[in-house]
C-alpha cells in the first residue's frame, strides 16, 4: 500500500471513540480522510478542527446499516478526493443486558449496525476499489473470539463479523484480488461506548476491564493501512483472556460471571438514551469515567515483529557479552 501521506482513508463511526482518534491521527500524518457517521453536527465540527490543524478531511452522513446511504457517502468522498485507498469498517453499537432481557428490536438493530454494517461496507468498498489494490480494515473485538455475559448480543455480532471477514478474505484470494483484508480485535477500550450503549443494568455501563486507550487501536489501524496484516489483537490482556477461554472453556464459563460487577457502576447515574437507533452524543474520543492503558508491548510486538526480533537478539547478545566479560574477570 502507498505511504499513509499518499492515501485517502474512509472511516465509518468516525464521530467518536476509535474512529475519531484514527481520523484525527491519519489527517495529522498527511492522509486525506473521509469521516462517516450519522451525526452531521459532530462531523462538521470535527472536520473544521482537522482543517484548522492543516489536515485534509471531509464528511458524509450515512447509517452503515443502509447500503444505499453508505454508497452515497463513499461517492461524496471520492468526488472530493478522487479515490479511496483504505476503507475502515469501525461503526458499532452495544447493549448491556442479559440475553433473556435483550429486546428483540434492539438485538436486531445491533446486528444491523455491527454485522450488516460491515457487510455493506465491504460491498461498497470493493465496488469502489474495482480492479485496483485496496485495503479493507474491519474493527471487531476480542469478543469475536470469546463469549461474555451481559454483552452477549455484542459478542454474537462480533463472532459473525469475524466469520464474514475470514470467509471474504478466502474468496478474494481465490479470485486473485489485490485487496488486502485486515481484522483488528481490540480488548476493552476506554471509549464512550458505555454511555452510548443501550443499558438495561442498574447504574452506568462500564468498559470491560482492563481498558486500553483508543490511541492504541488507532495506531494499529494506521499501521495496517500501510502494511496490511491478516489480523491484530490490540491489548495483551485481551489476548490472554481469549487464550484462556479457548484452552480452558469449562473453567472460563465458571469464572466469566465474575466480570459482571465490573460492567456497571451502581453508584453512578445511568446515561440517558443511546446511539442504537440514532446518533448519540458524539464528538468525544474517550470515556468520561475510565482511563485506558496507553502502552501494549504485546501489540507493538505483533505490529513490528522485525524490530521486536532485533531488540530481542540485541538483548540476548548483550547478556551473552556481559556473561563472558564476567567470566573473564572472575578469578581462576
Amino acid at each position: 500500500m502507498p505511504p499513509l501521506g499518499d492515501q485517502t482513508i474512509l472511516i465509518t463511526g468516525a464521530s467518536s471513540g476509535i474512529g475519531l482518534v484514527a481520523a484525527r491521527l491519519a489527517a495529522s500524518r498527511g492522509a486525506k480522510v473521509i469521516l462517516v457517521s450519522r451525526n452531521e453536527a459532530a462531523l462538521a465540527d470535527i472536520v473544521r478542527g482537522i482543517e484548522a490543524q492543516g489536515g485534509q478531511a471531509c464528511f458524509a452522513i450515512a447509517d452503515v446499516g443502509d447500503r444505499d446511504s453508505l454508497a452515497r457517502a463513499a461517492d461524496a468522498g471520492i468526488a472530493r478526493f478522487g479515490r479511496i485507498d483504505t476503507w475502515v469498517n469501525n461503526a458499532g453499537v452495544a447493549i448491556y443486558a442479559t440475553l433473556a432481557d435483550t429486546p428483540d428490536d434492539e438485538h436486531q438493530r445491533l446486528f444491523r449496525t455491527n454485522y450488516f454494517g460491515v457487510v455493506n461496507g465491504a460491498h461498497v468498498a470493493l465496488e469502489r476499489f474495482g480492479d485496483r489494490a485496496g485495503n479493507l480494515i474491519t474493527v471487531a473485538s476480542i469478543a469475536a473470539d470469546m463469549s461474555t455475559p451481559i454483552m452477549g448480543a455484542y459478542a454474537a455480532s462480533k463472532h459473525a463479523v469475524r466469520a464474514f471477514v475470514d470467509s471474504l478474505r478466502i474468496e478474494l484470494k481465490a479470485a486473485g484480488s489485490p485487496v488486502a483484508v485486515c481484522l483488528i480485535k481490540p480488548s476493552g477500550i476506554a471509549t464512550p461506548i458505555g454511555i452510548h450503549a443501550a443499558n438495561h443494568l442498574d447504574g452506568e455501563a462500564m468498559i470491560p476491564p482492563p481498558p486500553y486507550d483508543p490511541g492504541l487501536v488507532a495506531e494499529a489501524i494506521l499501521r495496517c493501512a500501510e502494511r496490511p496484516r491478516r489480523e491484530v489483537t490490540v491489548g495483551g490482556a485481551g489476548r490472554a483472556q481469549v487464550l484462556f477461554s479457548e484452552h480452558f472453556p469449562a473453567l472460563f464459563e465458571r469464572l466469566a460471571p465474575l466480570i459482571i460487577p465490573f460492567l456497571h457502576d451502581r453508584a453512578m447515574v445511568k446515561s440517558k438514551g443511546s446511539n442504537l437507533f440514532g446518533p448519540g452524543t458524539d464528538g468525544e474520543e474517550r470515556s468520561p469515567h475510565e482511563r485506558g492503558f496507553t502502552l501494549s508491548p504485546y501489540t507493538q510486538a505483533v505490529l513490528r515483529p522485525r524490530l521486536t526480533g532485533a531488540l530481542l537478539l540485541s538483548s540476548v547478545a548483550a547478556a551473552g557479552a556481559y556473561a563472558l566479560w564476567r567470566r573473564r574477570r572472575s578469578p581462576g
